[in-house]
């Protein structure tokens, strides 16, 4: 991964292309090129037959110019940054701060291309790839871009599991409202969530919460971290899903609200770093229930939080 910065200032993760899967691309690009010079050269032979060998040069010149340099600035311009090769193996051309390649960078390009690629048989090329940081080819260099692949491998996050501390308050949820595209942009937070800095994963969980809970009543109990709300608010969506599909309907399966860790095995980090050792009440107290008096009203929020109760790490 690395930080490209948008003109309007914006820092945005792009996916550097690998060197192998470049090269395997670059292959493809340069196998399509020599099967259509090898039909410039059977139509060059043709017009031999009918015409002086002057005309005929002329035009096996022009039809190699047009291959070697039109065929990738053709592509790349109208395919917004993809030859061939490149579209097989999921790969983009864009320009330094993420927008898409222009036809004066796709030329640039395609000329450094004939010299680094064809003439000098591409070590250029390589050495500068392996040089880079972004690894960039001269053409990139010359040009402003760079290549990026677009199919991430596909990773499963561990299952979501519904956080003990938060069970009996998840049970009691209105979740009708909760729209499928916020619920998707939350689990992909958090299957994405251990590759962000923690100052990152509060401030887009601390987002996509606040606009969870627009939709999902009653609001969480103070305190609750990010993560930990938009993880009782999907498992229990998964849980009511299930049970509807099993014929069960969606009444609550957990057991009553207790202490959420037993003493005889307290966990030294629930949540792992940067929230430490759970409080002594996590969670604030538990929701109403008939044999249970309610609790009082909660006090002030905590320096510092969010809107809902989400409390940045320390």
């Amino acid at each position: 991964m690395s930080e490209v910065v948008t003109g309007e200032a914006v820092v945005v993760e792009v996916r550097i292309a690998q060197l192998p899967s470049r090269v395997a691309a670059l292959l493809i690009d340069i196998l399509v090129q020599l099967v259509t010079l090898a039909g410039a050269s059977f139509v060059a032979g043709s017009l031999l037959l009918v015409s002086d060998p002057a005309l005929t040069a002329m035009v096996y010149i022009a039809l190699s110019v047009l291959v070697l340099v039109g065929y990738p600035v053709i592509f790349e311009t109208l395919s917004r940054g993809r030859s061939l090769g490149k579209l097989a193996l999921g790969l983009r051309v864009v320009s330094d701060d993420g927008g898409p390649e222009r036809f004066r960078q796709a030329l640039f390009r395609g000329l450094a291309g004939v010299l680094e690629i064809w003439t000098l048989s591409g070590a250029p090329a390589l050495i500068s790839s392996l040089v880079s940081e972004k690894g960039k080819r001269l053409g990139d260099v010359f040009a402003g871009t760079i290549v990026i692949a677009e199919r991430a491998p596909r990773r499963y996050g561990p299952p979501l599991e519904m956080p003990p501390p938060l069970a009996a308050w998840a049970a009691t949820l209105e979740l009708s409202r909760l729209p499928e595209e916020v619920a998707a942009t939350a689990a992909r937070y958090l299957t994405r969530r251990s590759d962000l800095s923690p100052a990152v994963q509060h401030e887009m969980g601390a987002r996509i919460a606040a606009e969870m809970s627009a939709f999902v009543s009653p609001p969480p109990p103070p305190g609750v971290p990010p993560f930990a709300y938009l993880t009782a608010v999907l498992a229990e969506r998964r849980r009511r899903d299930q049970a509807r599909l099993s014929g069960r309907g969606g009444a609550p399966g957990y057991p009553p609200y207790a202490a959420p860790f037993p003493a005889a095995h307290p966990p030294a980090a629930p949540y792992g770093p940067p929230y430490g050792p759970p409080p002594a009440a996590p969670y604030g107290p538990p929701p109403v229930t008939r044999d249970r008096p309610p609790a009082p009203p909660p006090g002030p929020p905590a320096p510092g939080a969010t809107p809902g109760g989400f409390v940045p790490p320390a």
